[in-house]
């Protein structure tokens, strides 16, 4: 589809300088842009290259004025990110217009599926399932019996939803997403261990996004929770009966342990390990690859494993590097005080 930069401005409430006329179809970097794309610039770093842009149409912050003569119609806006970020969410959910259930998926006679819906081929969708309007299931997931997927979800290929489980509205699940497996619970016997059955469930609360080989384990007994605005990364374990709070973001690769819970609004790096039947406030914040053994109270920052106050952690750090040199000089301090006492 074409739109002209008026029909932009309309959209993003902004003003057109140049030719309002001017058309695109798709969506570039400014630095790569091309005749027939649409570009924006937020950052100052890349002001130059908006005289060198081939870009048709490019948003821009109000108060920039060019310095040199521009090929490029421009959209004035008060915050360029945000107008093309919501741009871009239009352009997404035009990606997602398809409905229909496809031919060789398999969808239970006593499943219910809402209004403009879409399941994909190889999808298998169980006894009991709710499904809400305008919810897209892309080829090759399963949603196992008894489980509700509210409206307006995505749910792309290769996503497993074990049964009994609740998904809210307006979320996403990237592909090989596996909701409801089991949780890691064994009893010990003698030499070996008998399992512990995982009879409880998730519950995924509204406007959640979960990345690519996210695991999100059933509780033992209860609700293992994710709360509404979470946002989850790529390749990260979420326990059995783990409750994370509203708004929290999580980057790739942490590993939250059994029973622990997590408060709102927090920001959890990379390659974070947190251990079980932990209690992390709210606003919390916790660095890149620490390691988490205790509680953490209402907006702390920490770092390291295992972790502590960041600004304790950063004076400590200029003595981890130098600990070979210390270590020299106190050899060096007991040779000489020993020399002295002789």
């Amino acid at each position: 589809m074409e739109f002209s930069a008026n029909q932009i401005a309309d959209l993003v409430g902004g003003r057109v300088e140049g030719n309002p006329e001017v058309k695109v179809s798709n969506l570039s970097k400014i630095e790569e842009g091309q005749p027939g794309t649409l570009s924006f610039l937020a950052n100052p770093q890349y002001i130059p290259f908006i005289y060198k842009t081939n870009a048709s149409i490019v948003i821009v912050n109000e108060d920039f004025v060019p310095e040199e003569k521009l090929n490029s119609t421009l959209i004035k806006v008060p915050d360029a990110y945000q107008a093309f970020a919501r741009l871009l969410e239009m352009y997404n959910q035009m990606q997602h217009t398809r409905s229909g259930i496809e031919d060789q998926s398999f969808v239970s006679s006593s499943a219910s599926i809402g209004k403009d819906c879409y399941v994909g081929a190889f999808t298998y969708i169980g006894e009991n399932v709710k499904i809400g309007d305008n919810t897209k299931i892309y080829p090759g997931c399963f949603i196992g019996d008894n489980t509700q997927v509210g409206k307006d979800c995505l749910i792309f290929s290769g996503t497993k939803i074990y049964a009994d489980c609740r998904i809210g509205e307006s979320v996403t699940l990237h592909s090989g997403v596996v909701v409801g497996g089991d949780g890691f619970g064994f009893a010990p016997n003698n030499n070996s261990y008998d399992k512990v059955a995982q009879i409880g469930n998730v519950i995924i609360e509204d406007h959640v996004e979960v990345g690519s080989n996210t695991t999100i384990d059933r509780a033992t007994l209860g609700s293992t929770i994710i709360r509404q605005g979470v946002k989850l990364d790529n390749l990260i374990q979420i326990a059995h009966n783990v409750e994370i709070g509203e708004n929290t973001v999580i980057a790739a690769q942490t590993g939250v342990a059994g029973s622990t819970k997590i408060g709102k609004n927090c920001m959890i790096g990379g390659q974070v390990g947190i251990i079980g039947h932990l209690n992390i406030g709210n606003d919390v914040k916790i660095a890149a690859q620490s390691g988490i053994g205790n509680n953490i109270k209402d907006g702390e920052i920490v770092q390291g494993s295992p972790a502590f106050g960041l600004r304790e952690y950063k004076k400590s750090y200029v003595y981890f590097r130098k600990l070979a040199q210390l270590a020299e000089d106190i050899d060096n301090l007991k040779k000489q005080m020993q020399s002295l006492q002789q």
